[in-house]
């Protein structure tokens, strides 16, 4: 352990210290207004795979420019947001799923709030302190607004009872407690639109019984194991994309599930290559969803243009091989 000592520089000092380690900076003026804008920090992430490997000055390959660089956190940026378009798509359609098929089979709205449907270990009353947590917040704002709209001189009584109205129906979260007492909290189907992506992967986990999961898990084409994986991968996708974190070269934290079942339809060089967990694999997986909840998106099409906008991004670095998207899968 050794203390800090590194300086807070300015970006026409970051510039230079650039210039200093081997980098080609063609126009700086364009490139201090993309430190401004995007800062050092964030942008050393895309420098590294640039940089000789262990060397301490931290020096650049021979013939390294910074729009290389910028080109590479461009990619990044815009294939993060490809990927979260698929994962919203995605965790839409399991919420729907999942209710569809609970609700029906136990002929109930509320069938959540039945303790033996999920299993002994699940976060069964921190589910409902949730829910309960939302209704109860979303009424002390409605109640609040209240106040505000009856303290209000410009509007006539039939005005304001109006307004009420319609604030009552912002959400349902706010809308349930209003006009139902029983019970407590509101339904299934409101329920699922209210949990996180973690939290809707955790609640899949949780079922009781294995035939619900199956059933659930062959709506997208898949076994209840890769299923309860993927979520949970697409889940830890989704909060780097949220903050905006480096998707490009990264290696997943959490190694999904791969198809055993030759009856799934998978990349042939995925087979070949299990030890890739790199975006590759995150790609493949939303693929496949898409196929099996929005065939006519278009996804894979502008996936594709996205990689052939820059093809000078080092796509080994993905787990990606040459010629990738001929493989039959991508078909």
């Amino acid at each position: 352990m050794r203390a800090f000592d590194k300086p807070a520089i300015n970006v026409d000092q970051q510039v230079l210290m650039l210039k200093e380690r081997g980098l080609t900076i063609q126009n700086e003026e364009r490139a201090k207004l993309f430190l401004k804008a995007v800062g050092f920090f964030r942008l050393s992430a895309y420098m590294r795979p640039y940089q000789v490997p262990n060397a301490e000055d931290h020096r650049f390959r021979e013939g390294t420019t910074f729009k290389q660089i910028t080109q590479t956190y461009e990619f990044d940026r815009k294939l993060r947001l490809h990927l979260i378009a698929a994962i919203e798509r995605v965790e839409v359609a399991i919420r729907a799923i999942i209710n569809n098929h609970m609700g029906p089979k136990y002929d109930d709205s509320h069938w959540y709030l039945d303790r033996s449907l999920f299993k002994k270990y699940y976060s069964y009353y921190r589910l409902l302190q949730t829910i309960d947590y939302k209704q109860s917040q979303e009424l002390k704002n409605y109640q609040k607004e209240c106040v505000r709209i009856d303290k209000g001189r410009n509007r006539t009584p039939q005005q304001k009872e109006q307004l009420k109205a319609k604030r009552a129906k912002e959400n349902y979260a706010r809308h349930y407690p209003i006009n139902y007492e029983f019970p407590d909290l509101m339904p299934s189907w409101a329920m699922l639109e209210e949990l996180t992506l973690g939290e809707l992967s955790h609640l899949y986990a949780g079922l009781a019984k294995d035939i619900d999961k199956k059933d659930i898990a062959r709506e997208v084409g898949l076994t209840m194991p890769l299923l309860e994986s993927w979520l949970k991968t697409l889940n830890a996708i989704r909060n780097i994309c949220a903050h905006h974190s480096r998707l490009w070269n990264r290696e997943l934290g959490l190694k999904p599930e791969l198809p055993k079942n030759s009856d799934i339809i998978w990349p042939e060089y995925h087979r070949e290559h299990q030890d890739h967990m790199r975006i590759a694999v995150l790609i493949s997986i939303l693929q496949h969803f898409m196929t099996q909840i929005s065939p006519h998106d278009g996804w894979k099409n502008k996936l594709f243009s996205l990689f052939n906008n820059y093809p000078e991004i080092n796509q080994a670095m993905m787990g990606l091989p040459d010629n990738w998207q001929d493989d039959p899968f991508w078909n």
